[in-house]
């Protein structure tokens, strides 16, 4: 019954961010509650407290209590954080401390520092330090365990507030990083001068026991990956990466083909390397034991005697990979299964799983925010759910070498079908992609890295530790076998297909895992036929219902979705500056419409060619059918198809309820829009009938002043009900007569955070505040949806659907 109560506290902290008020206000009640419902069955215990109703009614109610309570905790806690978070970008002179190594990237390199300056208590900021700076390179550069102040630029975590694309934010938040900084100039300060500033509690800290063993751990770290750097070994990144949790070498096309493959988790802090390096250490000592020492068993069971070399081996794998939360997972879990087996219990997986979950989050509640978390407990339970049937064969019967060769193979594929098959909703829920070579490449690269890579990369680093010359020969010892590792995964990615992308609705996913779950019950309970009969939904697709418009939050830029019943239609796709440096179709648009369930595109209207209305559109286009594709000008660098076609004034589409239109520009004008691309871009005008308060939408893409005259000349009756604003906002469109003869119910403005046009200006917003029209950005709003169901136009605003996303 407790690991079925633990359950509400894990579900409470799940919904950490969403809107919850009455339950986070009342907890204490609903857990008062709770406590005296046991409390009375105690008290009657020979009257209630076996019944079966009793016994129902305190599970559901202590369940309850503790799902309240988790919320409020991590209400609590992220409270706390979104106190200290930054939200403004502005320059800053910080005081910071080094205690963590840094990230090396392509740019230059990432460092997270403590800032002692900003509030009353120390908070994390990512530093970024910029290697193309010529002279200032030297100057550029911190060390560990020691002070500096820094001039910069605060850069706040500003996520693309679109469902299914990531969230910065929710990383920054999860990671414990209120800001990201970009410094300009370094100054070293001595622990006297941060004496003399006021810190010496600080300064306290840490020259604590536990302050110096985490600065040892990390120097430590950076020793290592200082002399791999400087080694001539082919796999330096791979192996340092594998040792310590470290990615800094790791080249980006090993991280492609590893993502290509399906086995990039391995490249992290991987639970399964720290327990098979755990059972293969205690495993030697214990042949040691057995030949020199064997009477030590005749004081404790051996079972008993294992458990301290077995802890003290995780416990060091974790510090190597300086105790992050991934290796704390591991080591939670260890020692919760140590302590049934040094009690005699029995193992059970699910409530191993379930307490160190709850204690886990109890340490740390953000940990829930990352995809790992999920994806490791769900692993984990496969495997110890493996582990429990081996343990369960029959002891006392000898068996062969060869036989244990085939008992070990069967495990191990095994586990790898049923991990890959349980956790394929996890997978397509965070990354609406996968890797069906997985299984294959797992079965390749885990027995190899975990049995021998790992292992042997410790105790490389450990002799190095100690004899140099010794621990290097055996580096590049794991480097040949590397070498091997990575010559058959060379091979299977010949023969692999790209990574498949998947579309889904919350519905069909739902009945996707209900078919999962029909699939695991055991023979006989429920005719395995209908799973088939759930998957259907997501192997045939569905359209999307209700109609639906929504503005995209894509940066500095413009994307524009239509969900209609019989027809989905995308206005401009958005566009990085460098869409090969930063793809924003691939990171933002393509995981927004596979979470819509699109599958292809009837009609793509390109306003025109800027980067920031359609640098997206090739990927697109490579990665769904797409019907009609039209713009004002045609591009060989866009690749269009036999699908293309100029818009122009006059074009219409009617479907039931909804009605498009091109306004601007008239055919004869189509000849200018190469020169004057953002004066002649295709203006769309959407009529939904029979919806209120918002009927008419018109979009004017990058269209100025001199086009806005033109539809007061051409459509003086022109009825707009929602303008999205032309040129993002910009002090040269939405001009006053424009805007006082359209009189809309609402202005939109789909402009990037911080952009340095300054969009929207502060001359448009002083127009709309003169004829009292209302303002939305996508900078404080996110995407913006406009839901039409039943007549009715429903608004709603992404960044007011999570607390860490919303802007006051």
């Amino acid at each position: 019954m407790l690991k079925i109560i633990l359950l509400g506290w894990i579900a409470g902290i799940a919904v950490m961010g969403h809107h919850f008020t009455v339950v986070g206000m009342t907890w204490w009640i609903w857990l008062a509650i709770a406590v005296a419902i046991f409390s009375f069955g105690l008290y009657k215990k020979e009257y209630y407290f076996y019944h079966p109703f009793y016994k129902a009614f305190v599970l559901i109610s202590a369940s309850w209590g503790l799902f309240a309570t988790g919320y409020h905790f991590a209400d609590s806690a992220l409270e706390q954080r979104l106190q200290l978070k930054e939200f403004e970008a502005q320059p800053f002179e910080a005081i910071i401390y080094i205690k963590n190594i840094d990230e090396l990237t392509e740019d230059g390199h990432k460092q997270v520092a403590e800032v002692l300056n900003r509030h009353d208590q120390p908070v994390n900021w990512l530093l970024y330090l910029q290697e193309n700076k010529g002279q200032l390179k030297q100057k550029l550069s911190l060390q560990l365990g020691h002070y500096y102040r820094i001039y910069g630029q605060i850069k706040p975590a500003h996520s693309y507030a679109v469902a299914g694309a990531f969230d910065q934010e929710k990383w920054f938040l999860q990671q414990n990083i209120m800001s990201a900084f970009s410094v300009q100039s370094i100054q070293p300060l001595s622990s006297d001068e941060i004496y003399r500033l006021g810190y010496q509690q600080y300064l306290k800290q840490q020259k604590s026991m536990q302050a110096k063993l985490l600065l040892n751990v990390e120097i430590m770290r950076l020793d290592f990956r200082q002399m791999l750097n400087t080694s001539n070994l082919q796999h330096k990144g791979l192996l340092l990466a594998l040792l310590t949790g470290d990615e800094s070498l790791l080249p980006n096309t090993l991280k492609q083909q590893f993502q290509q493959l399906g086995i990039s988790h391995l490249l992290a802090i991987s639970g399964p390397h720290v327990l098979i390096f755990a059972l293969m250490l205690t495993w030697f000592l214990q042949r040691l034991v057995q030949r020199y020492c064997p009477q030590i068993y005749l004081w404790q069971p051996r079972q008993i005697l294992v458990l301290l070399p077995f802890l003290l081996s995780v416990l060091f794998y974790v510090a190597c990979v300086g105790f992050e939360i991934p290796a704390m997972r591991t080591l939670l879990t260890v020692l919760i299964a140590s302590l049934f087996l040094f009690f005699q219990q029995s193992i059970r997986p699910f409530s191993i799983l379930i307490y160190s979950a709850s204690l886990l989050l109890l340490f740390d509640p953000f940990s829930i925010l990352s995809a790992g978390f999920w994806l490791s407990y769900g692993a984990c339970f496969i495997l110890l759910r493996i582990y429990q049937t081996i343990a369960q064969l029959p002891q006392d019967q000898p068996m062969t070498w060869t036989q244990k060769i085939f008992l070990a193979a069967k495990a191990l594929i095994e586990s790898q079908s049923k991990i890959f098959i349980a956790l394929l909703p996890l997978v397509l829920i965070f990354f609406q992609q996968v890797s069906w070579v997985a299984p294959l490449s797992n079965l390749i690269a885990i027995p190899v890295l975990s049995a021998v890579v790992v292992p042997l990369d410790i105790l490389a680093a450990c002799v190095w530790l100690t004899i140099p010359v010794v621990g290097k020969f055996l580096f590049q010892l794991n480097d040949f076998v590397l070498s091997l590792l990575l010559w058959m995964l060379d091979t299977l990615q010949q023969i692999a297909p790209q990574l498949y992308g998947v579309s889904y609705t919350p519905l069909m996913m739902l009945m996707f895992i209900l078919g999962l779950i029909i699939l695991f019950m055991p023979r006989g309970t429920i005719p395995k036929a209908w799973a088939l009969i759930c998957f259907l939904p997501i192997l045939l697709g569905v359209k999307a219902q209700p109609t639906v418009l929504n503005i995209l939050d894509v940066g500095q830029g413009q994307s524009i979705l239509l969900l209609h019943p019989e027809q989905t239609v995308m206005i401009d796709t958005g566009g990085s500056y460098n869409e090969t440096k930063f793809s924003l179709g691939e990171r933002v648009v393509i995981p927004f419409l596979r979470q819509q369930g699109i599958r292809y595109l009837d009609h793509v209207i390109l306003s025109h060619l800027d980067q920031d209305h359609s640098g997206a559109f090739p990927v697109i286009q490579k990665t769904f059918a797409i019907t009609q594709v039209q713009s004002n000008e045609y591009d060989q660098k866009m690749q269009f198809k036999d699908n293309f076609s100029f818009c122009q004034q006059g074009q219409h589409w009617s479907y039931p309820n909804l009605n498009i239109e091109i306004l601007l520009p008239r055919s004869e004008e189509l000849i200018y829009a190469k020169d004057q691309q953002n004066e002649y871009s295709c203006v769309v005008y959407l009529q939904f009938l029979n919806a209120q308060p918002y009927q008419n939408f018109l979009i004017m893409g990058d269209a100025g002043w001199e086009a806005e005259y033109k539809l007061l000349q051409q459509y003086p009756d022109l009825k707009v009900d929602v303008l999205i604003l032309g040129h993002h906002g910009s002090k040269h469109s939405s001009a006053y007569d424009f805007l006082a003869m359209l009189k809309p119910k609402l202005a939109i403005a789909s402009a990037g955070f911080d952009n340095r046009y300054g969009h929207p200006s502060q001359e448009l917003k002083n127009r709309l505040q003169a004829l009292n029209i209302p303002l939305l950005t996508t900078v404080q709003a996110g995407t913006i949806s406009f839901v039409f169901e039943n007549g009715k136009v429903e608004l709603k605003q992404q960044r007011q659907q999570i607390r860490w996303l919303e802007r006051k």
